[in-house]
């Protein structure tokens, strides 16, 4: 039988506000083990907590972002479960009046744009975390208990392990173009959880669903949900039934397994937090919101195109990422070329990147300096080949490209009589290629410029080297 897979995802995105969601402890990651904490998120007897105004506000402009229906009026409730890491023995989130709903999300996962729906962005806080690799013992950091998470549910949208990865990419690029949380996967700050299931194709009902965790890459996404799907097939095909449970990815096996039988609603016994009032956003609240929205990538890309006569495919580039987005305009405001800070940026740049495992606020190349090199190229005062060795020496220190060129004597040889005394002596060097060339085999032109090169040590004017050697072929 032929089913269609049916995919649904619950992301939790974790906020970068300074103090945790209900209390002011830091929020900050990497802190020693349980010493972010406090009275309010170890849950001690009479601690109250009070909601910070950062997470409602976040909330908000993801609302916004992803077209959703801003709730005027919302609740924070307790969900009761039990967890090792979870010491109140519930945890602070939204549950009949989320202040999101009803969103979507734009995505193109190889075959045009889609729209995944959403069912609603709520907020909530984390749990602490339990450390199962230190010996035999199980030990509990309660840093991260508190810390502010928006949830976005999807409807069951998704009809391909690469949507879903697409779904997720899209929902990193948004809360970072917005500012709310750097989407960090390795270090939890983006999560998510995928419901599975398959169907016959053509059917209209669900098939039974599992959840998988523990998924902290796109990659891992895809292949988790690959893996369930096919687990779900042989075991439809060979006449059993599919067991509603959580489950988690193992990718080093490359495997899911069994974790528990899965929750519905009811098991939680959701209840208003007696403790914390309603969440309220006003108009006010709602237009400062608006009017702090970044310009987004789809918006910021064919600005580009216009704006720096630059390539849809360089802008689509460009765009991924907000502070690439930014260093690349500041690059071009120095160097006034769009195109040639394009390549340069989504070449040398993202490339030394990707080698050295940076993000761009950690390059070493301010994006004024970098514009300062693409200047000095397109006023002739060195090449390009020359530029790229002064882009490696700018790594090394502080100095501008102007003073680098200065300082190792690399600008650009313009000297016609200096530039034709070496023309003729590669000729004189080279009598059988002269005669090769002279009797049709052009190719050659290009031996000579690059013997031209080298002779000079790449600082000659290649335009002009190129005039002088076609002057004196042709003579």
């Amino acid at each position: 039988m032929k089913y269609e897979l049916v995919v649904g995802l619950e992301v939790h995105c974790q906020l970068n506000t300074e103090s945790k969601a209900f209390c002011g402890c830091s929020a900050k990651f990497g802190k020693p083990a349980n010493t972010n904490v406090c009275p309010v998120c170890l849950a001690l007897p009479g601690a109250l907590p009070v909601l910070n105004r950062q997470v409602v506000e976040d909330a908000v402009k993801l609302g916004i972002a992803t077209g959703c229906t801003i709730a005027p009026h919302s609740v924070l409730a307790r969900k009761n479960y039990f967890y090792p890491d979870l010491p109140k023995g519930y945890q602070i989130s939204q549950f009949e009046e989320p202040i999101c709903s009803e969103g979507n999300i734009h995505i193109d996962a190889g075959e045009g744009r889609r729209d995944i729906r959403l069912i609603r962005i709520h907020i909530e806080e984390d749990a602490g975390k339990s450390i199962h690799d230190i010996g035999d013992d199980t030990y509990i950091d309660l840093n991260r208990s508190g810390v502010p998470l928006l949830e976005i549910v999807s409807y069951p949208d998704m009809r391909t392990p690469r949507e879903a990865s697409a779904y997720l990419q899209k929902i990193r690029q948004i809360v970072k173009y917005l500012g709310i949380s750097d989407g960090n996967m390795e270090e939890g700050s983006l999560r998510c959880d995928a419901n599975v299931s398959l169907r016959p194709v053509g059917a209209t009902e669900y098939g039974t669903r599992t959840e998988i965790k523990n998924m902290n890459s796109f990659k891992n996404v895809e292949k988790a949900i690959e893996y369930e799907a096919e687990r779900h097939r042989e075991i439809l095909d060979g006449g059993g039934v599919i067991v509603q449970e959580t489950r988690l990815w193992d990718a080093d096996k490359g495997e899911t397994r069994s974790m528990r039988g899965k929750e519905f609603a009811h098991d939680y016994r959701y209840f208003p937090d007696p403790d914390l009032v309603p969440v309220l956003v006003d108009q006010e609240l709602l237009d400062r919101m608006k009017s702090e929205l970044p310009e987004f990538p789809e918006v910021r890309a064919a600005r580009f195109v216009t704006e720096y006569a630059i390539p849809a495919y360089d802008a689509a580039v460009l765009t991924v990422e907000r502070e690439v987005a930014d260093y690349y305009e500041e690059t071009v405001r120095v160097s006034g070329d769009g195109k040639a800070s394009s390549n340069w940026v989504m070449g040398e740049v993202l490339r030394t990147l990707k080698e050295k495992y940076l993000d761009i606020s950690e390059f070493a190349i301010s994006s004024e300096r970098l514009g300062g090199l693409i200047a000095l190229i397109g006023k002739g005062t060195i090449s390009n080949t020359i530029a790229k060795q002064v882009f490696e020496l700018m790594q090394q220190n502080g100095l501008s490209s102007s003073e680098i060129v200065e300082r190792e004597g690399l600008a650009q040889v313009s000297d016609s009589g200096a530039i034709e005394s070496v023309v003729q002596e590669i000729l004189d060097a080279n009598p059988g290629q002269l005669a090769a060339y002279r009797e049709g085999k052009t190719k050659l032109l290009g031996f000579f410029v690059g013997q031209c090169m080298s002779r000079m040590k790449g600082k000659a004017n290649p335009q002009m080297v190129n005039e002088v050697l076609l002057k004196k072929l042709e003579g």
